[in-house]
């Protein structure tokens, strides 16, 4: 994985020296409120519903062990003992003191961490499939190609202030695991013979606009791919609204210029500096990818878990549900389970766990850890003769869940219980609806079904692309849960449709339980999947169903 230069040590060092001086400016009336916070936002610190909220970064998200460690650590020290992934590969603390944050942000520094863009108007961490260098499927390893990303957009001089967050995801597989269509830029690596080239797709995102994002230029050369993507920043900064952050968003721009339109102005700006400093050459390139060499994989024949494991069922479905292929033969890269009745909240761990999950890297995973959109952890490279060992203290520490791709594996926001723009709570939601299965084997009958959940329209729980999308709204003052179906993710991304009037969080549960009952009732084989039917039938049935009385 990627090691500080001393242009990265140097940056992060003089950034916390920065924020100290301005929290101590904040404390001693200097600055006011409306003065500090947009420094504060630019160093992941949010003020939430009960307390601060330090959002930390993790670039693409990869991890080392000694990072995981650190991170447990800040959690004891200066949090409650947990810390919540999110759906952007980060972590957040949701009760460090305002007056600990620089030390918090020190901390984060001695292990080549830091908070910087994880929040305000500016490029986020740059996302990727958190399955990249491993799986089979894969056309090109994109780890490289977002840690170039991460140095160009890192304090990018004419990017700090613009009219709203801009994201950026990449996938250079068959299959996309980086949602790069509902992203402001979403970038799909191809390849023709030994060439690289970029399909860039603009303008997507979720939010109170849900749009799918649009093919903006196929087959960019690899070589072009920051200064085209400075273009395309560089007109939304010019004319994205600044008015109404709520129509601030580059899909807004795109929508209202039209998509031609947009990429002549994008072309025209890009033609006259597409050769400049920006030019991405095969040194670079190399410079970058040195850091993201493959492991010293032992040569392995396959294990027949099967065989050997035949009486243990419950070992043998976390291998079906958590496990994946590996390029390599004898290897599996193994996800764990960060959801389930035994978690406090989906994507939340504790700093027991994290020590775990560090140690298990160490041992059997070159010590290194992925984080993902969908609030889980992967350890990437494990030797499928140490699985049993690695399920076994997965286990015994409460994150053995066999859950992965089922609707269980609840993709959540902290909702209303933190956030103070949520209109609703997301967390007892999640929890109703994962009490209606305590038999694994139904769960596993149902088949591979997602299920996301938001707290408001800012759909940080991606709603609007699980098969199943439950968005909290304020009614009156109350809260009420309004329903998608058909929502998905992937090369066939879409975006779910709204069943009809919503429903208050007791009934929620019933109406899952409904909607599984017609997918059950209609399904051409046990093996057609909830999406493929609902995309056969349509919503009328659910909804029919739903609403009979």
């Amino acid at each position: 994985m990627y090691k500080y230069d001393h242009y990265d040590r140097k940056i992060v060092n003089q950034r916390v020296d920065q924020y100290e001086d301005q929290l101590n400016r904040y404390f001693n009336k200097e600055l006011t409120d409306e003065e500090f916070r947009p420094l504060r936002l630019q160093n992941g610190l949010y003020i939430q519903r009960h307390a601060p909220m330090l959002r930390v970064a993790i670039p693409y998200g990869l991890l080392s062990s000694n990072q995981l460690r650190a991170l447990a650590d800040i959690a004891d020290e200066f949090d409650r003992g947990y810390g919540h992934f999110s759906t952007r590969q980060n972590i957040q603390f949701n009760w460090p003191k305002l007056e600990e944050t620089p030390k918090i942000l020190r901390k984060l520094a001695d292990v080549e961490m830091h908070a910087i863009q994880t929040s305000g108007n500016c490029i986020r961490n740059i996302t990727t499939d958190p399955y990249a260098g491993v799986t089979p499927d894969e056309i090109v390893d994109t780890r490289y190609i977002a840690e170039i990303l991460r140095q160009w957009s890192t304090f990018h001089p004419e990017f700090a202030l613009l009219p709203r967050k801009f994201k950026i995801s990449i996938s250079g597989s068959k299959q996309d695991r980086a949602l790069v269509k509902t992203h402001d830029i979403g970038l799909e690596l191809v390849k023709e013979d030994d060439d690289l080239f970029v399909n860039v797709f603009v303008g997507g995102g979720l939010g109170r606009t849900p749009v799918i994002g649009q093919l903006l230029k196929e087959k960019l050369p690899i070589e072009h791919l920051l200064s085209y993507c400075e273009s395309i920043i560089r007109i939304y900064n010019l004319y994205g609204r600044r008015d109404n952050m709520y129509k601030a968003r580059i899909k807004i721009l795109v929508k209202a210029l039209g998509v031609e339109s947009f990429k002549k102005q994008v072309e025209d700006d890009w033609n006259d500096g597409k050769n400049s400093s920006n030019h991405l050459n095969d040194k670079e390139i190399s410079r970058v990818k040195q850091f993201f060499t493959s492991p010293d994989y032992e040569v392995l024949e396959s294990t027949d878990l099967e065989g050997q494991y035949s009486e243990d069922q419950n070992f043998l479905k976390w291998i079906k549900r958590n496990t994946r292929d590996h390029i390599k033969i004898g290897y599996r890269s193994v996800t764990i389970s960060l959801k389930g009745k035994k978690q406090t909240a989906p994507g939340d761990i504790q700093s027991t766990e994290m020590r775990v999950v560090a140690d298990l890297a160490d041992q059997y995973s070159f010590g290194e850890i992925r984080s993902t959109h969908e609030q889980n952890l992967v350890l990437a490279d494990v030797k499928e003769k140490n699985l049993f060992d690695v399920y076994s203290v997965l286990r015994e520490n409460n994150l053995g869940e066999a859950n992965i791709g089922l609707i269980t594996d609840i993709i959540c926001c902290p909702g209303g219980d933190f956030c103070s723009l949520a209109n609703a709570k997301s967390i007892p939601i999640a929890k109703s609806i994962d009490n209606l299965f305590d038999n694994y084997d139904f769960l596993f009958d149902i088949g591979t079904i997602s299920l996301n959940i938001s707290g408001c329209m800012n759909a940080c729980g991606h709603h609007h692309v699980g098969n199943i999308g439950i968005l909290g709204v304020d009614k009156d003052g109350s809260e009420w849960y309004q329903i998608t179906l058909g929502g998905q993710q992937g090369v066939n991304a879409s975006l779910g449709k709204v069943i009809g009037p919503s429903f208050s969080a007791d009934e929620v549960p019933a109406v899952i339980k409904e909607i599984l009952n017609v997918y059950i009732a209609q399904r051409d084989t046990e093996e057609e999947l909830f999406i493929d039917c609902y995309n056969r039938i349509g919503l009328d049935p659910f909804k029919e169903a739903i609403y009979k009385n």
